[in-house]
C-alpha cells in the first residue's frame, strides 16, 4: 500500500483526487495539507510514503515548502501537480528535488503512473520535460532570462516577486542579509532588470506567479 499526502489548498481539489486515487487497490490517501507549514508537518508524521503538492499555497511559495521538506527529509518523494506549464517550473523543481512534474491538464493516468514511479526512488520525467532536460544540455540561446537562474536565484526571484523583503526573507531562508542582497543584485543583472517592481511585472509576463 503506498501511502499519499494531498497538499493543495483548494478543497475540492484534495477531494476529487483522493476520490481518484482510492479507485487503485494499492494507493491509499492517509493525510492532507492546504499550506506549506501543514505539508513540512504532515512529512514529519512519518506516515506519508509520497507528498502530491501543488505549487500555490497561501503561506509561501510551493517551491519554497518543498526545499524546506527535502532539506528535513531528502528521501521522501515529493511529486508537483501544478496548474503552472512545466516549461515555467519543471527543470528548477527537479533541480532542488522533486521527484516529477505534472500539469494539472495532464491524463489522470498519468498521476498514478507518477505516484508508483517516484514510490520507487526513481524520477517521473513526462516526455515534455524530458524534452526540455536535454535541451538544457545544449546551448542557452533560446533559454528564457529566468530558465539560467540558478536554484537559490529562483527562490530568491519568486519571494521578490511577490514582495516579500529582503530582511524577511533573511530570516526565513536562514540566510544573512548580506547574502540575500547579493543573490537579488545577480536577479536583476542576469534578468537585466532594475527594480523589484521590474521583476514583478516579469514574473507575471510570464506566468511564474499569480
Amino acid at each position: 500500500m503506498i501511502r499519499i499526502g494531498l497538499v493543495d489548498d483548494h478543497t475540492i481539489v484534495r477531494a476529487g483526487l483522493k476520490q481518484y486515487l482510492s479507485e487503485h487497490v494499492d494507493l491509499r490517501v492517509t493525510g492532507e495539507a492546504a499550506t506549506g507549514k501543514e505539508a513540512l508537518a504532515l512529512a514529519r508524521t512519518g506516515e506519508v510514503d509520497v507528498l502530491v503538492m501543488d505549487l500555490s499555497m497561501p503561506d509561501q511559495s510551493g517551491v519554497d515548502a518543498m526545499a524546506a521538506i527535502k532539506a528535513r527529509f531528502p528521501e521522501l518523494p515529493v511529486l508537483i501537480l501544478s496548474g503552472y506549464p512545466e516549461q515555467h517550473y519543471a527543470t528548477h523543481l527537479i533541480k532542488l528535488g522533486a521527484s516529477g512534474y505534472l500539469n494539472k491538464d495532464c491524463d489522470p493516468q498519468d498521476i498514478i503512473n507518477a505516484i508508483r514511479t517516484v514510490v520507487r526512488g526513481r524520477k517521473y520525467i513526462s516526455p515534455a520535460l524530458a524534452e526540455m532536460l536535454a535541451d538544457g544540455l545544449g546551448a542557452h540561446g533560446d533559454k528564457l532570462p529566468h530558465e539560467l537562474l540558478s536554484e537559490r536565484e529562483f527562490q530568491v526571484f519568486l519571494r521578490l516577486a511577490k514582495g516579500e523583503t529582503v530582511g524577511a526573507m533573511a530570516d526565513s531562508m536562514a540566510l544573512s542579509v548580506k547574502t540575500v542582497s547579493t543573490y537579488r543584485t545577480r536577479v536583476l543583472e542576469k534578468l537585466q532588470l532594475s527594480s523589484n517592481s521590474d521583476l514583478t511585472y516579469y514574473a507575471l509576463k510570464n506566468g511564474l506567479i499569480q
